[in-house]
């Protein structure tokens, strides 16, 4: 590992990240028997649209998130392809899902057999992230703070990697720990997503901001407030049934 550059370091936690998630599904799935997974020729297309959908949204978030440095050597399109973001393939494989579900004829909820696959992968590339330093641009702002950490320029700062994996393991706690109180099928997705929309919305005012949006948020804090209004409908239940589950 000591011998990989930052980006062969990264793509390793990333295959690994898709590896294991994938095969955490498949348990998933078989556990669960959800039926709107129970036909395995409609799963997969539910799978393969939630991958496309993720792929496409991953890059036009991060075209929204720092246009200038995803533009900078247009039309070399090879460039464009660099960069990806976590909220924008979330965003983009809740979107994907519904299409595909749409197009094969499956109405129920599939989101449930996903939260653990996503959140062990995540928790995985976060690793890489971290290990990354510099190059993945996934650091926090300069801090004082004792665990302040140096990526390699000197200065200690946010290592906001290892602050979002401690977040997605206590939320995924609470939420399989609370599970029984779900009043509707899918609303341990809507939860977790949610919730992982709410901290990026949060954690991200303490990293670099490479473009200002309104209000002085960045495109990816929009992204997570979108997100948040899709499932705005469902928001007073979900805070209800979390609210039950904790007395």
């Amino acid at each position: 590992m000591a011998d990989l550059s930052p980006i062969q370091l990264h793509t390793v936690f990333e295959v690994a990240a898709y590896a294991l998630g994938t095969q955490v599904f498949l348990w998933q799935r078989r556990r669960l028997r959800l039926p709107a997974l129970a036909d395995q020729d409609r799963a997969l297309w539910v799978v393969v649209g939630a991958a496309l959908g993720a792929a496409l949204g991953s890059k036009l978030a991060f075209w929204i998130e720092d246009p200038l440095a995803a533009f900078a050597n247009f039309p070399d399109w090879r460039h464009l392809l660099e960069g990806k973001s976590i909220v924008g393939g979330l965003l983009g494989g809740l979107v994907g899902v519904e299409v595909t579900k749409k197009a094969v004829g499956v109405t129920a909820s599939t989101g449930d057999a996903f939260v653990l696959p996503l959140a062990v992968g995540m928790c995985i590339g976060r690793i890489g992230c971290f290990l990354s330093g510099l190059a993945d641009h996934t650091y926090g702002n300069p801090t004082a703070l004792p665990w302040g950490v140096d990526f390699g320029d000197g200065i200690p700062r946010h290592p906001t990697q290892l602050y979002e994996i401690v977040f997605i393991a206590i939320w995924v706690a609470v939420l399989f720990w609370r599970k029984s109180r779900n009043s509707q099928t899918g609303d341990l997705f809507r939860a977790y997503l949610v919730g992982y929309l709410l901290f990026r919305l949060c954690i991200d005012a303490i990293k670099p901001i490479p473009m200002l949006y309104p209000l002085g948020l960045s495109g990816i804090q929009w992204l997570c407030i979108a997100g948040l209004a899709y499932y705005a409908k469902h928001l007073p239940r979900l805070g209800k049934e979390l609210a039950w589950a904790t007395r």
